[in-house]
């Protein structure tokens, strides 16, 4: 009993059954209408441990004979004990039932039976059925005031006493009801205690015990049990990224939807925020910036050698390649402005395929113009007559071959497996963020676009690289050098800068790539030009070039 001290639980609904006590202390075995009951004969005699039998000569078993002075008294045994009556209170409320559904039966009236076309129940032959129907509809109170029905599933209202056992000094266990559940159809539960009188155990007395259990995991965490503990004894780990949960006492966390994300209290699920390089953002106005002022600056080139094109200096350079070269540069520039903003179908195509073609053209005409050094110097030796084979029909030609197969690249390219908008998460495709950019589709073909690419850049740099110790008066191979190799340093440290950039940073360094090689061939090829025609014209003449 000490072990058990200050235990709660729940027992049926206790009552007062106004005259029970005294009909059951008024029984006894030696009234007419009792002596028939074999129940009161069998209890009389295990009561008092005598015997009743019909000759007092005779002894039925080896107890004494009763003498029918006994007499029960309330409270003196089990059996007439009435102060904790519950399964007899279900009894006393069953029995009531019955009574009131019969009595239902009773007043049916021939023709508004429910039975067979409006017969009524016969009361000398009940059946279990036609019961069970008439119990239904019972709603009544009983003596003790309760009010009792059943509900659509046949069940009784809930209706429980709140149980504390206490000890008494004497080591016997008293049962005290502290508190009551009561649960009845169209209302809310009710459920009372009373705290006051609660006796705890664990020798705790009036204080509430302090559990051994670990306490529950806030949200956002789940239960881990200890090894070699109770199932009660736990750690609380923090939800996994992707996970939440948002309730006390979570056993484990529960996976966010597609396209959504745990927050950082892993409290509840968010939408994944869309990210690319767009024209809002700081590295993108930064890199709009730098594209456009470098397509100013082309422009301004071409400007100053369209204006001055009569001149010696304009002429010596090859004015007409001049000019494509100059037209080319400011289309790289502003290729770059393409990379930037949201991913789409066309602008994946566009930003690859004109990215690729203006690269070429450009390259191209570097190369040719290259060559057209070369081969003047050659033309200045006795006998040789080259130049003939480089004029500036061939020179156009040149130039548009090499661009005419960049061009049948990306149509294939475009035809077979073409750039295409796509999505980049995080571990395991999943995080918080949710990377737009554009797929290459074949790497094939991105390989073959950007290796055309280094292909004429390569054979570019080895030309410019034989020709860089000609005369002062052609000193326009050494510039050619610097920009190629300008233009390949940049490329080859793009190709790992690229391959480790996360998410939209890929894009930023493949726009630098562009920028600082058009910049390197922009700066290397027209800035000593631009500053002879601007600022010292006097050495823009044709004597003084030939004077060199």
């Amino acid at each position: 009993m000490p072990s058990l001290a200050g235990t709660i639980g729940f027992a049926l609904k206790k009552a007062d059954i106004p005259g029970l006590g005294t009909f059951l202390t008024r029984l006894h075995p030696d009234g007419d209408h009792q002596k028939s009951d074999p129940f009161l004969r069998e209890l009389w005699e295990e009561m008092f441990g005598c015997s009743l039998g019909v000759d007092p000569s005779v002894t039925l078993s080896s107890r004494r004979q009763c003498t029918g002075s006994e007499v029960i008294r309330e409270g003196d045994s089990q059996y007439a004990d009435v102060s904790q009556l519950r399964a007899s209170y279900n009894v006393y409320k069953a029995v009531y039932a019955i009574a009131y559904a019969i009595q239902d039966m009773m007043a049916c009236r021939p023709g508004d039976g429910v039975f067979n076309g409006g017969q009524c129940p016969d009361i000398r032959k009940l059946q279990p059925s036609q019961i069970v129907h008439y119990l239904r509809g019972v709603n009544f109170s009983t003596p003790v005031g309760e009010s009792f029905h059943f509900d659509m599933n046949g069940d009784p209202p809930a209706s429980y006493d709140i149980i504390n056992w206490h000890v008494t000094p004497e080591g016997m266990a008293e049962f005290v009801q502290v508190g009551r559940f009561l649960s009845s159809e169209g209302s809310d539960d009710q459920f009372h205690i009373n705290m006051d009188k609660v006796v705890w155990g664990g020798g705790s007395g009036d204080e509430v015990p302090v559990s051994v259990c670990s306490a529950d995991c806030p949200p956002g965490t789940r239960h881990a049990v200890q090894k070699g503990r109770p199932v009660c004894c736990f750690d609380c780990l923090s939800c996994a990224e992707g996970e939440i949960s948002n309730t006390t006492g979570s056993v484990e966390c529960i996976r966010c939807p597609e396209r959504f994300w745990s927050n950082p209290d892993r409290t509840a699920c968010i939408a994944q925020l869309v990210d690319f390089l767009s024209f809002s953002d700081t590295m993108g106005v930064i890199l709009s910036v730098i594209s456009v002022s470098g397509a100013t600056l082309t422009a301004g080139a071409l400007a100053t050698f369209l204006y001055h094109r009569h001149t010696a200096l304009v002429k010596a350079n090859n004015s007409e390649l001049s000019f494509l070269l100059l037209l080319s540069l400011k289309i790289c520039f502003l290729c770059a402005l393409v990379f930037i903003g949201q991913p789409k179908p066309w602008t994946c195509m566009l930003r690859h395929t004109l990215f690729g073609i203006s690269f070429v053209f450009c390259i191209s005409c570097l190369l040719s113009r290259t060559v057209v050094v070369l081969v003047a110097f050659r033309a200045t030796l006795p006998g040789e007559n080259l130049m003939r084979y480089f004029s500036p029909t061939q020179q156009r030609m040149g130039i548009s071959l090499c661009t005419l197969i960049q061009v049948l690249i990306c149509v294939l390219w475009l035809a077979l497996a073409p750039p295409r908008p796509a999505e980049r998460r995080g571990r395991e495709g999943r995080g918080p963020r949710v990377v737009l950019e554009c797929e290459v589709g074949s790497v094939v073909g991105f390989s073959l676009v950007l290796g055309y690419i280094g292909l004429l850049a390569s054979l570019c740099l080895l030309l410019a690289f034989l020709a860089r110790k000609l005369p002062d008066n052609f000193n326009e191979a050494k510039f050619i050098t610097f920009s190629m190799l300008i233009f390949c340093a940049v490329w080859i440290s793009f190709i790992p800068a690229y391959v480790s950039s996360p998410g939209k940073y890929t894009v930023a360094v493949e726009i630098f790539a562009i920028l600082a090689s058009s910049f390197g061939l922009l700066f290397c090829l027209f800035a000593p030009k631009c500053y002879i025609i601007l600022l010292k014209p006097e050495r823009n003449t044709k004597k003084h070039m030939l004077s060199n």
